[in-house]
């Protein structure tokens, strides 16, 4: 690297200061190995002269390398909010309005200023600090409503190696609310207050740089409500995390979905943080949201473990509830690979279900338009033949053909029955994987063998097993609802409810009103008769109201 004339901006030190076109990335790089910048690099090939070890190699090329994989551990981390968006502050307009990492450089003793905090825009030690919290973090402007976690306490780690530093400056952190929830972390808030670092709840609205060269902030004292301006010789902008800007690529590859964040999202936040909705797919720290290093420590090692304790077993134990696709019927209009969860279904010619992935949800098979998907277990014919076998016989009314999800509705009706809560007998239970799995030719066919209503019972909104099969059963009963409209009957006949596999209570009260609704209404088709008399019965406000939801 000396031996390079270029010098362009470190990456590492965040542009404020520089490294060769042939660099070591970072002192602790895996490999400690150098690199050459091809966009920097003028080919002059001194460091190919200087190597002693004959090491470096202008002429090589980038390579394709393929990896058989058993699991894989995403941790893309995270990266800094882009500061030029807050035009306000100046970031890169004034040379003296510098970012938190751009701050931790400095600090650093083999940083880029030898661990002086400096104004960049005169080299001097700087007088008076201010530290800007809440930089593209808990801000809708910038699409970033979320906290970042991590800079309360960042600021507040270096205001006091600065305070510790140089005693005499005045440091002042700007702050909406100072959240130190960890451990030891509210200690450590006051701590700072006690080394004479000065907090002021506000957020700056604007920074100007004056005809001295000085910084004058603009903001509201939102304890006092007054409007003020604070001068200082270097603002340092606490700013957020945001995803890595390749993790929507590694995503779309992998497979794997984003929350409203961005952030890849967990298979469940309690029960499995670490583990992705595919199997075999871990995510551990920044890659599924904004953490703490100790927590993204934890999930490291968590991640790890899942991944030893899955290569170990040599084995993998496949759902024998799989979906398979009729080649003969499909029309490859490519429905089911867009629907399916755990993105099993390839858009080969004909599509084609990975066994391995599949998990037998079932919403391929309910969505295909020419029913060229079918399961191995809970097939259509075996579904179809429980609802014949429910409405042979019609002994009571009114009479309900339930379509309940294994992992939850089915639990809390059986919790039901053992706790002996009493609830009616009107309804004739059939197991579905999940909710997505009723097709509407189902209810359907109940409703034409004389069932007055059919009731489909899921998991809770944002807690079903295959993340989102209670979504498209909703989608498509809200669709079927105006199907039943058209043709003369009451779309309440249909109903869709959500329950947790410990709701059995629940679940018997939803089965009591729906007895009720349906009592209202009449037998089946009452409606058409009405109809065919000259009458023109309005559907119940009940159906109405579930007929909007999105």
């Amino acid at each position: 690297a000396s031996a390079c004339p270029v010098e362009v901006p470190s990456e590492y030190d965040f542009g404020i200061g520089k490294r060769k076109a042939i660099y070591v990335p970072y002192p602790q790089a895996v490999p400690l190995a150098a690199c050459i910048d091809p966009q920097a690099c003028i080919g002059c090939a001194r460091c190919a002269e200087a190597c002693p070890a004959d090491a470096v190699r202008l002429e090589q090329e980038p390579q394709d390398i393929k990896l058989n994989v058993g699991a894989i551990i995403v941790a893309t981390g995270w990266q800094p909010f882009d500061a030029t968006r807050k035009e306000e502050y100046g970031f890169g307009r004034y040379r003296d309005v510098i970012t938190t990492l751009q701050m931790e450089r400095m600090l650093n003793a083999s940083g880029p200023t030898k661990g002086e905090v400096v104004a960049p825009s005169s080299g001097k030690i700087a007088g008076s600090i201010a530290f800007l919290q809440c930089v593209g973090s808990r801000d809708q402007t910038v699409g970033n409503p979320y906290c970042s976690r991590i800079c309360c306490m960042a600021s507040l780690k270096n205001a006091q190696l600065v305070k510790e530093k140089y005693p005499d400056t005045d440091v002042t952190i700007y702050y909406i609310d100072i959240r130190a929830c960890g451990e030891g972390y509210e200690e450590f808030y006051i701590r700072a207050q006690k080394l004479g670092i000065n907090f002021v709840r506000s957020r700056v609205s604007g920074i100007q740089e004056g005809e001295d060269g000085r910084l004058s902030l603009l903001f509201e004292d939102t304890l006092t409500g007054e409007i003020k301006r604070a001068k200082h010789d270097l603002a340092v902008l606490s700013v957020g995390l945001e995803p890595d800007s390749n993790a929507e690529v590694l995503g779309n590859l992998l497979g794997l979905s984003r929350r409203p964040d961005r952030f890849f999202e967990i298979a469940h936040p309690k029960m499995r943080p670490v583990e992705a909705h595919i199997d075999g797919v871990f995510i551990a720290g920044c890659a599924s949201g904004p953490k703490e290093i100790p927590i993204s420590i934890a999930q490291g090692s968590a991640a790890a473990a899942k991944a030893v304790k899955l290569l170990h077993r040599g084995v993998l134990e496949l759902e024998p509830t799989s979906a398979y696709v009729d080649p003969e019927k499909c029309i490859e209009c490519k429905l089911c690979v867009d629907i399916c969860p755990k993105k099993a279904i390839s858009a080969k010619s004909p599509a084609y279900v990975d066994e391995a992935a599949c998990k037998g949800c079932g919403s391929c098979a309910a969505a295909c338009p020419v029913d060229a998907i079918d399961m191995r277990f809970f097939s259509d014919q075996q579904i179809m033949a429980q609802v014949q076998a429910a409405t042979e016989v019609k002994r009571e009314f009114p009479l309900i053909v339930a379509f309940l999800c294994n992992w939850c509705s089915y639990g809390a009706a059986d919790l039901a029955g053992t706790s002996r809560i009493q609830y009616p007998t009107n309804a004739r239970n059939i197991r579905v994987m999940c909710s997505a799995r009723v097709d509407p030719s189902f209810v359907l066919e109940a409703l034409r063998r004389g069932a007055d209503g059919v009731l489909i019972a899921g998991c809770r909104i944002g807690e079903c097993h295959y993340r989102d099969g209670n979504y498209q059963a909703l989608q498509r009963v809200n669709v079927l609802k105006g199907v039943l409209e058209k043709v003369g009957l009451d779309p309440g006949r249909v109903k869709i409810v959500w329950c947790a596999a410990s709701e059995g209570e629940i679940y018997a009260q939803d089965l009591r009103e729906f007895i009720a609704e349906l009592k209202e209404m009449g037998p089946v088709g009452t409606e058409l008769k009405k109809r065919k008399d000259g009458e023109h019965p309005e559907p119940s406000a009940r159906s109405e109201e579930e007929s909007r939801k999105p």
